[in-house]
Parts: structure tokens; sequence; C-alpha cells
């Protein structure tokens, strides 16, 4: 389900949440890679559990981002139905240098985050 039309109070908690270039950062992270932990969030971008969590808990009030648990992780994402919005923003801001180095981090964060798995599974089946 995508907005078609929203409230002048929806609109502005959107301009509010994108006021604050921490979350712009995360905001972009999660339209880019779809889901990511508070953990995911702090490793990419250096913030403590506190900050990161706070920030967090404003996208959320401001109706920006869903969340899933699973087991002891939540997981964040964008909610549908202002993904359209968020990518017209950002398509204004596609070659700012603090999100591409955001996404170059995750990029190594995640091969690490397989190698770490292959490992893992190698132990597992060697005889």
């Amino acid at each position: 389900m995508r907005l078609k039309n929203f409230s002048l109070t929806y609109g502005i908690q959107i301009f509010k949440a994108f006021s604050d270039e921490s979350r712009v950062r995360i905001i972009h992270l999660l339209f880019q890679k779809q889901e990511l932990s508070i953990s995911d969030l702090e490793g990419i971008l250096g913030f403590t559990q506190t900050k990161t969590s706070r920030h967090i808990t404003y996208l959320r009030n401001a109706g920006l981002v869903n969340y899933r648990k699973h087991d002891q992780w939540v997981f964040y994402s964008i909610k549908e139905e202002v993904s359209a919005i968020v990518s017209d923003i950002f398509r204004f801001l596609n070659k700012d240098n603090s999100l591409l180095e955001d996404l170059k981090t995750y990029d190594v964060m995640d091969s690490n985050r397989e190698l770490a798995l292959n490992k893992v599974e190698a132990k597992i089946y060697r005889p």
C-alpha cells in the first residue's frame, strides 16, 4: 500500500525525521538494504546502542519504520506506504559521500559475515 495523500501533521513528522543526519543515514541504510537490526546499524554507523535505539524509536514514532521480531533479534525496515516518498528524497541524495560510505561499510560487514558463516559451516562439516 502506498500513500497517495497525507496530512500536514504526518508530512511534518516525515520531514522532521529527515532533519537529523543520523536518522537520514539510518533511513538510507534501511531503504537500500531492506532490513537491518540495531547491531547492524551500530556497526555500520559507529553509533552506540543507545543512540541507535533512540533514533530508531523516533523513526518508528514518526511512522517511517516497521519492525519484526525473530527470536531475540528485532529487525527494522521502511514502511511500504512511505517507501515512495523516501525513494524520491534519496533520488536527490544519491551521490552523498557519507551515505555511500555507509553502504561500503555494510558491504564489508556483510562479506565478513559470510566468511564467518563459511568458517563455522566448515568446522561443523569437517570430519
